[in-house]
């Protein structure tokens, strides 16, 4: 246990903000108390549990901390403060996150205070290798900055569909970039990682959904850079977004991570349809979360070509038969024992098999499964309104659309990677989720991932008229985070020790 005054005030919070309200006098703490200070035994039994998550603040004071102690001194400099809630009931120190500060830069605070902030879900500090690697969320952003503060309201199913699909969806890169030549790159900040994207995505998911976390009974994660080699993802996510019913601590919902490359979250969009179909299953909802903080090899590296190339992010699906704004009509996945890409055990960085990654894996396994699924659903090119492509960088996907027979207008609309490079796991979802951020009802989506080792899933998706409906749920669409003016571009050295993580 570290000896940081941050460590004993969220050992009791773990990583969310929540506390307790006397029902008699109104008095708020941030912290777990039986009864109220002010209004003594008459308020036993009378406590209420306040939750901040989702909530925003207000960074009322704060500081330059110049000279990190102890297992902070990876942040370098950072801004430090007080925040409150409810009008200054709840007071919380707080580190804002997502700033860089220079050496020897000027701070000027007038123009930080008084200012909306919202918590981050964060990694606290660097940790040895054997260590549990802790997360809060007393990390703040300003509200009205890249992150926007979206409120979450549960709403009431209006509607139960006959087939499964999708009712939510939420995509998360962090405000970094580099960009070299004609692509850009979203990089992590230095406290994130694969896991804290995998939390915003699927808070954001939420948010777009209406659904309330305790019907969630199913969650996979996909990745291949867990910060863990064992200990899953998915229950951490689990946990922070109280996913199932939350019985003494314990959440009441199935949660596993999955792996296959870079399909290992698209792999599951039919797993988790077929689970909300099935009556006896007991579950309504399914999450399913592609993230990653994309690995590479230094430049200078053997495998290092990937180093030009990858991202960093995070898209969560949820699926479902209520409010659905996506259909399935239909699936086909095809895989074979190719070796185009691999990272040993113990290794840091992924290798690949050159030449070998075009023709014998990406292209092979992704035009069988688009056609194979056409030709079972019986549809032509023209019937297709978007085609989604897993994007490892910018010249496949289009080689794969054309040599498939779609225009432009078909797959344009989709490729995201020359705007936050390939994020693996998160690659095709945020395509299709930059799809869905435009598409009107009563249109077809044909999207086929592709993971190495090798295979691809294609899914065929009609929208529905809530896909209107739902739209004004949702702020931090894949446009506004491809196009924000808050975006801050690092150089490459900077980019590598982002990218390495506190």
């Amino acid at each position: 246990m570290s000896s940081e005054p941050i460590e004993r005030r969220v050992s009791y919070l773990g990583d969310r903000l929540r506390g307790r309200r006397c029902q008699i006098c109104g008095k708020e703490y941030f912290e777990f108390r039986d009864y109220c200070g002010n209004c003594g035994r008459k308020s036993f039994g009378k406590m209420v549990d306040i939750d901040l998550f989702y909530e925003k603040g207000k960074l009322e004071i704060c500081t330059l901390v110049n000279e990190p102690t102890n297992k902070f001194t990876k942040l370098g400099s950072y801004i430090y403060g007080i925040v409150s809630f409810h009008d200054g009931k709840i007071r919380v120190p707080g580190r804002l996150t997502d700033r860089m500060i220079k050496q020897g830069e000027n701070i000027d605070f007038s123009v930080l205070e008084g200012r909306e902030v919202v918590p981050r879900f964060r990694r606290r500090y660097s940790v040895d290798r054997s260590d549990v690697i802790p997360t809060i969320s007393l990390a703040f952003t300003f509200a009205d900055e890249y992150y926007p503060y979206q409120e979450y309201t549960v709403a009431k199913p209006n509607k139960e569909y006959d087939n499964p699909g999708i009712v939510g969806y939420g995509v998360y890169t962090s405000k970094f970039r580099i960009r070299e030549g004609n692509i850009e790159r979203s990089v992590p900040f230095i406290d994130e990682d694969s896991i804290t994207a995998a939390v915003e995505a699927g808070k954001t998911a939420l948010i777009h959904s209406g659904v309330d976390s305790a019907l969630v009974g199913k969650i996979y994660v996909g990745s291949e850079s867990n910060p863990y080699a064992v200990k899953p993802i998915a229950s951490k996510v689990a946990q922070v977004l109280k996913l199932g019913e939350e019985c003494e601590d314990v959440q009441g919902v199935d949660a596993v991570d999955t792996e296959f490359a870079c399909k290992a979250a698209t792999s599951m969009f039919k797993d988790a349809a077929s689970l909300v179909s099935y009556p006896k299953s007991n579950i309504q909802y399914a999450m399913t979360i592609g993230t990653d903080n994309s690995q590479a090899a230094p430049r200078d590296c053997p495998g290092g070509e990937l180093d030009l190339f990858v991202g960093f992010g995070a898209c969560a699906y949820i699926f479902g038969k209520h409010d659905v704004i996506a259909e399935i009509e239909g699936w086909y996945s095809c895989t074979s024992d190719t070796p185009d890409f691999w990272r040993r055990d113990g290794e840091p960085y992924p290798m690949h098999g050159g030449r070998f990654t075009g023709d014998p894996a990406y292209f092979k396994h992704i035009r069988k499964s688009a056609k194979k699924l056409m030709e079972r659903l019986s549809l032509q090119i023209s019937d297709i309104d978007y085609f989604v492509a897993h994007q490892p960088n910018v010249q496949f996907p289009v080689r794969i659309a054309k040599e498939l027979g779609f225009k432009e207008e078909q797959y344009l609309p989709s490729l995201q990677v020359a705007k936050f490079g390939n994020t693996y796991s998160g690659s095709s979802p945020v395509g299709l989720a930059a799809v869905l951020d435009i598409a009107k009802p009563e249109e077809r989506i044909l999207i086929a991932s592709y993971g190495s080792g090798a295979g691809s899933d294609a899914y065929s998706l009609v929208t529905t008229s809530q896909i209107t409906d739902k739209r004004k749920r949702q702020k931090l669409t894949v446009k506004y985070q491809a196009e924000n003016p808050f975006l801050e571009y690092v150089d490459y050295t900077t980019y590598r020790r982002l990218k390495l993580g506190m």
